[in-house]
């Protein structure tokens, strides 16, 4: 096993490298830049002030001798300074708001597996009842909702009509003032309706994936030799069945990664979340190249470790890939 990870890490080099010039490729092909976003609409900017204002930032220079500054740097986990008017590092920037986004991604993979892996046993079990017909109906709709429109109905029926929970951020203004089971109270409150968003398509997904598992497999002639055994139903699914369903779940757990990080841009924007999602797109709509950059390169780095992480768990669920190894 240890080999086998040391190989996989020694090859997510090279992929993090193709995934940094393509972003910063794309990065400069998009019209516009930072100067341009703060000297368009400024009367007293001549063509002296805003060159000089491009060469403070560097971007007088070729993309390549650019893209080399900014790569020498990252090795030394130095991401620059923001081009905002804070001007503030950029890791600085990320690590305030990386915790609140994988707590929301944590939290949204839990929900998905724990509804979507019964969900699709029973539909499976259960085939072609009316619990499969339903399930069936729930992920044709959860796969043609929006996810925008999604959060805004659910924001105006709990927290409008309803006033059940709170609409946007994660503390209410009297945080401070709470006792600790308060606070925690508080904070779950502000957190179901963006755990719930970011989860439900990825629920309706993993359970129909779930379900074409779990019928391919309890079709196969040892499940039929371990009911021609006498063994308890329940054993049988839950024991021998399983476990082999689960093995291209697990896989796609790890592709799951970059929609769920993807999905943190549309869902923090909406409920205006202190997150990584967030501070993307205020930092695109900018043009703050060294945060943009930051930010990709770290939503990479979780998604290669996700899918590493989704290997190691492959092998773990299933025997004869540890002895292939």
């Amino acid at each position: 096993m240890g080999p086998y990870i040391l190989k996989r890490l020694l090859l997510m080099i090279p992929v993090l490298l193709g995934i940094t010039i393509i972003s910063f490729g794309v990065m400069k092909l998009a019209p516009g830049d930072p100067v341009s976003v703060v000297t368009d609409l400024n009367p007293n900017m001549n063509k002296e002030a805003i060159e000089r204002i491009r060469a403070y930032y560097g971007l007088d220079q070729p993309a390549y001798v650019q893209y080399a500054k900014w790569l020498k740097n990252m090795l030394m986990l130095d991401f620059g300074r923001s081009f905002a008017p804070d001007s503030r590092p950029v890791i600085d920037k990320i690590m305030e708001r990386i915790p609140v986004t994988l707590l929301i991604n944590i939290l949204s993979m839990i929900l998905i597996l724990a509804v979507a892996i019964p969900l699709g046993v029973m539909s499976a079990v259960k085939q072609n009842s009316v619990f499969d017909k339903g399930t069936t109906v729930f992920v044709f709709v959860g796969f043609a909702i929006p996810t925008f429109w999604l959060a805004l109905l659910l924001m105006i029926l709990f927290g409008v009509k309803l006033e059940w929970l709170p609409i946007s951020g994660l503390r209410s203004l009297t945080y401070a003032e709470l006792s600790v089971p308060e606070k925690v109270l508080d904070l779950g409150k502000h957190l179901v309706l963006p755990v719930f968003v970011s989860s439900f398509g990825g629920l309706a997904g993993m359970s129909r994936y779930m379900r074409s598992n779990m019928l391919e497999v309890i079709r196969q002639d040892y499940i039929t030799t371990a009911r021609a055994k006498g063994l308890d139903e329940r054993t049988v699914i839950f024991k021998h069945a399983l476990r082999n369903a689960l093995l291209p779940v697990i896989t796609l757990l790890g592709l799951s990664v970059p929609g769920l990080i993807g999905g943190s841009v549309i869902f923090e924007t909406i409920f205006a979340i202190p997150g990584m999602g967030q501070l993307f797109y205020q930092s695109v709509m900018s043009r703050d190249y060294p945060t943009v950059m930051g930010i990709l390169v770290i939503g990479a780095v979780l998604t290669l470790v996700g899918n590493l992480l989704a290997d190691v768990m492959y092998s773990v669920a299933d025997p004869r890939i540890r002895a292939a190894g």
